[in-house]
């Protein structure tokens, strides 16, 4: 189903700043959390640490800089960052449903003619 997918992404409330970091799922963060033996890379979906600039969750993301990395985690070495926001961010679920809104309303029925 084509724009009705889940987003799963954990959010790190920083002293500066908010991080998120998108998962492939709740489950696999979870079963991650009870066996660290997993590799991360089956956890997280894509390395990139996403940075909302004080807006939490649901603002606009940029991607971290490095400076911004190191000032809240001490590195900037994006695996420890992102197993650092994985262990103690909290875990969000959304539910996308594509394209909401009226479509091409100047085509079909809904104009008077």
């Amino acid at each position: 189903m084509r724009g009705n997918a889940s987003q799963t992404k954990v959010h790190w409330k920083g002293k500066n700043d908010d991080f998120v970091v998108f998962v492939d799922s709740a489950k696999a963060v979870q079963d991650w959390k009870k066996d660290k033996s997993i590799p991360l890379a089956q956890v997280v979906s894509g390395w990139k640490v996403f940075v909302t600039h004080k807006q939490g969750a649901q603002g606009v993301m940029d991607a971290a800089s490095n400076g911004a990395l190191e000032d809240e985690f001490g590195t900037h070495r994006e695996e420890d960052v992102v197993q650092q926001i994985i262990e103690k961010g909290d875990l969000q679920e959304t539910e996308e449903h594509g394209r909401n809104g009226d479509r091409n309303i100047t085509k079909g029925p809904m104009v008077a003619h």
